[in-house]
C-alpha cells in the first residue's frame, strides 16, 4: 500500500497528519522532562522523514532561511570560547535541529491545520495535567497556584493562554461549520480555567492585549490598503506616546498591582541585575550558549541559592534578552531580537501594504504575544520549547512559495492528432 506523497507534505491535503504532528510537539514540549527522551524522538519522528519524502520542496527558497541559520552557526560557535563547552556542543545540535523541524513544518503544513493540532494537542495536555492536579507555592510572593505536571505556574499559563489564543482565531478566520464551534469551546473552558487557577500574571495580562490587537487587524480587512497604512502609523505612534506617558505617570505600578504584582515584578528586576552585571563580563560574546546555568558554577548555585530553587534546574533570567546577553552577548541579543523583529513586521507588512490574509493576522497575535512574554519569560532561546517552535514557524512563513498542481495536458497533441488522423485508415466515401 503506497501513501501519496500529498497527504504528508501539501498543506492542502495534509491536514489530518499536520494536526496530529502538531499535537505530538506540543505535547513533546509540554512533558519530555517527565516521559523522557521517547518525546523527543517523537517529535523528530513526526517531521524530519519528511524531507525524504519530497526534498525538493525544502531546498526552494532556502536562502530566506539565512537569519535562523547564522543564528544556529552563530550558537554552535559559542563552543569555543563556551565556559562549558560540553553543554553548549550538545544544546546548540539540539536548537539548531528543533530550527530544522520547525522549518519543515512551516513548508508542509498550513496556519489552519497548525491551529487545530494546537488546540488538540493543548486540550489533552491541559487534561493530563488536571489529572495530575498539582499546585505549588511561590515563595517570593507567598501564593498558591496550580502548576499541574508543569515546573511552574507561568509554563502552564503560557499554555492555557495559547488554548484560548488559538480558539478565538480558529473561531474568527479559520472555522468550517458548526461543528467547529462546538468542538472548539471545550479548550476554550478548559484553558481559561487553568490560566484563572494558575495565578500567572503574564499570561492572564497578555492575552487581552493580543486579542485586541486580531480585532482591530481583523477590522482593518474592510479598509482599504492606503487606510490601513495610515491608520497602522498613526497606531503606533500613538502606542508609543502612551506608553512613555504612563511610565513617566506610573500608571505601570498600577497595572501591575491589579494583577498583584509589584515594580519588582517578584524580584526579577534583581535578576536583571544580576544578569547585568554578568554580561558586562563578556559583553561581545558571552559566556556560551547555555553555559551559565550549569550546576557546580559558582554564580548560578548562589542565585539558585537567593531564590530557592532546590533542583538547581530549570531557571533563567526570566528575560530573553538578558539572558541572551549573558550567554551570547551583544552579537547573540543582537541576532534573535533582529528574528523576533523580522518575523513580526514582516507579517504585519503582509496584511497593512498587501492583500489581507488571516493568516497572516494569526501568526501577528502569536509573534506579538511571544513579544510581550519575552520581556519576562524565556521562550524563544531555548530548544524543544513551544515559543522557539512557534516563532521559527511564523518565520519561515513569510516566505511565499509557489503553489505547484498538476499540469493537465490533453490526450493528443495537435501534432499527435495529425499523425494520428495520417495512420488511421480512412473510411470510404459514402455513395451518393
Amino acid at each position: 500500500m503506497k501513501i501519496p506523497k500529498s497527504l504528508l507534505v501539501d498543506p492542502e491535503k495534509n491536514s489530518v497528519y499536520g494536526s496530529f504532528a502538531i499535537a505530538v510537539s506540543i505535547w513533546a514540549f509540554s512533558y519530555s522532562v517527565i516521559f523522557g527522551q521517547v518525546l523527543i524522538l517523537a517529535y523528530y519522528a513526526v517531521w524530519l522523514p519528511l524531507i525524504l519524502v519530497d526534498y525538493q520542496r525544502f531546498l526552494r527558497q532556502l536562502s530566506s532561511a539565512w537569519l535562523p541559520l547564522l543564528f544556529a552557526a552563530y550558537i554552535g560557535f559559542s563552543v569555543f570560547w563556551s565556559q562549558a563547552p560540553g553543554v553548549t556542543a550538545r544544546t546548540a545540535v539540539q536548537y539548531l535541529s528543533h530550527i530544522a523541524c520547525a522549518y519543515v513544518a512551516a513548508r508542509t503544513v498550513s496556519v489552519r491545520t497548525l491551529t487545530i493540532g494546537a488546540l488538540v494537542g493543548i486540550f489533552f495536555v491541559l487534561l493530563y495535567s488536571l489529572k495530575v492536579g498539582a499546585y505549588s507555592e511561590d515563595v517570593l510572593d507567598g501564593t498558591y497556584n496550580f502548576v499541574g505536571a508543569f515546573a511552574s505556574k507561568n509554563q502552564i499559563g503560557f499554555v492555557g493562554s495559547l488554548g484560548i489564543y488559538f480558539s478565538v482565531v480558529f473561531l474568527a478566520f479559520l472555522r468550517r461549520g458548526r461543528l467547529s464551534f462546538m468542538l472548539t469551546v471545550p479548550v476554550v473552558l478548559l484553558s481559561a480555567y487553568v490560566l484563572v487557577v494558575s495565578h500567572s500574571a503574564t499570561s492572564m495580562a497578555s492575552i487581552p492585549a493580543v486579542l485586541a490587537l486580531v480585532a482591530l487587524l481583523a477590522m482593518s480587512k474592510l479598509l482599504s490598503r492606503r487606510y490601513r497604512r495610515v491608520i497602522f502609523l498613526v497606531g503606533a505612534g500613538m502606542i508609543v506616546v502612551v506608553a512613555i506617558v504612563a511610565l513617566n505617570l506610573g500608571l505601570m505600578d498600577f497595572v501591575l498591582g491589579i494583577f498583584g504584582k509589584d515594580s519588582t515584578l517578584t524580584g526579577r528586576t534583581y535578576l536583571w541585575e544580576q544578569g547585568w552585571n554578568a554580561a558586562m563580563r563578556s559583553p561581545i560574546l558571552g559566556v556560551g550558549y547555555a553555559a551559565y546555568w550549569v550546576q557546580g558554577f559558582a554564580e548560578a548555585e548562589r542565585l539558585w541559592n537567593e531564590f530557592y530553587i532546590s533542583t538547581r534546574t530549570g531557571f533563567h533570567f526570566h528575560n530573553t534578552y538578558v539572558e541572551a546577553l549573558v550567554e551570547l552577548g551583544f552579537t547573540g541579543a543582537v541576532l534573535i531580537s533582529l528574528i523576533m523583529l523580522r518575523t513580526l513586521f514582516g507579517h504585519i507588512a503582509a496584511v497593512v501594504f498587501k492583500t489581507w490574509q488571516a493568516e497572516s493576522v494569526v501568526l501577528i497575535g502569536v509573534m506579538v504575544l511571544l513579544l510581550i512574554r519575552s520581556f519576562v519569560e524565556v521562550e524563544i532561546l531555548n530548544p524543544y520549547i513551544m515559543g522557539s517552535f512557534l516563532m521559527y514557524f511564523s518565520f519561515f512563513k513569510l516566505a511565499r512559495l509557489p503553489v505547484t498542481r498538476t499540469r493537465w495536458s490533453p490526450a493528443f497533441e495537435p501534432a499527435d492528432a495529425k499523425a494520428g488522423q495520417a495512420a488511421w485508415p480512412h473510411r470510404p466515401a459514402a455513395a451518393e
